[in-house]
């Protein structure tokens, strides 16, 4: 089979593409022919050591995919996936899913897809869906009627402003290029942000305060975290699930000493781990109904894998314009 290795924790010049024998699965494991293997910013941070995975090199990488169970290792739960269309992830047995085939555990590592759902979603149904169900989840279970959203022109930030709308939450977004906020609104948001404007501060306190914004997400990290624990409003909370900016996170103490703001974090395997077996599947129920419509991702390209080096640098150069899949066969 082939398969795209990291050699080094070097970024894409270290990915090499090579031959491996089919891996067997064992007690509880299936076999997933990979049929598609999308390009998240956590792949980018994968590549070069930046990730909460740093396992020793030569590592598989790929975050999630989809495709069918085409063995089954001995349990009930493998014989009941085998034949089965699903998405996988990229974590724990098995390890990343940029190969033509993978085996991957029935505990976690596969979930079943709806037979109405192409392959291609299918393959971006784990990360973007679930993390954006989850943070309207959290907003609503902790009686957020707003939240503020930073990287919100992502597809992520796109799934997060449908779902907002479709619940009744607010979405205070920030971005950082003009054309983003163009785009934004285009699609329906009420109040887009650009951080790179002066004035920027302002206007996101005026938000947050107009809006009663005790929550927010942030993907960037760095003076960001602080700008926004700044200007929501005392006993408020920043959750950091990305450092895009790639900088340690710049906040006064005295706003969490004085007005008992926080700074927690966000990781979504650890958080779906933690939820019960049957908020889980509820999560993964409810994301796969509404990927046709609120969760849908827009693709902008498809490569082979042998081309994963192009397709990393043009999803580098545009993040924002749709997704980049890699094709396994």
């Amino acid at each position: 089979m082939t398969v795209a290795v990291l050699n080094s924790y070097s970024g894409a010049d270290a990915l090499s593409i090579e031959q491996r024998p089919v891996p067997k699965p064992g007690k509880n494991e299936v076999l997933v022919k990979v049929a598609f293997s999308p390009l998240n910013p956590s792949d980018l941070a994968t590549l070069e050591g930046h990730y909460g995975f740093k396992n020793p090199t030569p590592i598989v990488p790929g975050g999630e995919g989809s495709g069918e169970v085409v063995a089954a290792g001995p349990g009930m739960m493998a014989s009941y996936f085998n034949g089965k269309r699903v998405a996988c992830a990229g974590w724990g047995t098995g390890g990343g899913v940029w190969s033509e085939y993978v085996v991957k555990s029935v505990k976690g590592g596969v979930l079943p897809l709806n037979k109405s759902l192409p392959l291609e979603q299918g393959a971006m149904s784990i990360i973007n869906p679930q993390t954006a169900s989850s943070f309207i989840a959290i907003a609503k279970e902790g009686g957020h009627k707003a939240i503020a959203l930073t990287a919100a022109a992502s597809s992520l930030g796109q799934m997060v402003n449908k779902l907002g709308r479709s619940e009744g939450v607010q979405i205070i977004n920030v971005v950082r290029r003009e054309a983003q906020v163009d785009f934004l609104k285009a699609q329906g948001a009420e109040i887009v942000l650009n951080s790179s404007e002066a004035g920027f501060e302002q206007e996101l306190h005026d938000a947050c305060h107009q809006n009663n914004t005790h929550l927010a997400f942030d993907a960037v990290a760095g003076p960001l975290t602080g700008k926004l624990l700044k200007a929501m409003p005392e006993n408020s909370k920043v959750t950091v699930f990305s450092a895009l900016s790639r900088e340690a996170i710049q906040a006064s103490p005295g706003l969490m000493i004085f007005e008992n703001k926080a700074i927690d974090s966000f990781w979504l395997g650890p958080y779906i781990s933690n939820q019960s077996v049957l908020k889980t599947m509820r999560l993964w129920k409810r994301a796969q109904k509404q990927i046709p419509n609120h969760l849908k991702s827009n693709i902008r390209k498809i490569y082979p894998l042998h081309e994963v080096k192009e397709a990393i640098r043009d999803y580098r150069s545009q993040m924002t314009g749709g997704k980049i899949l890699l094709r396994m066969s």
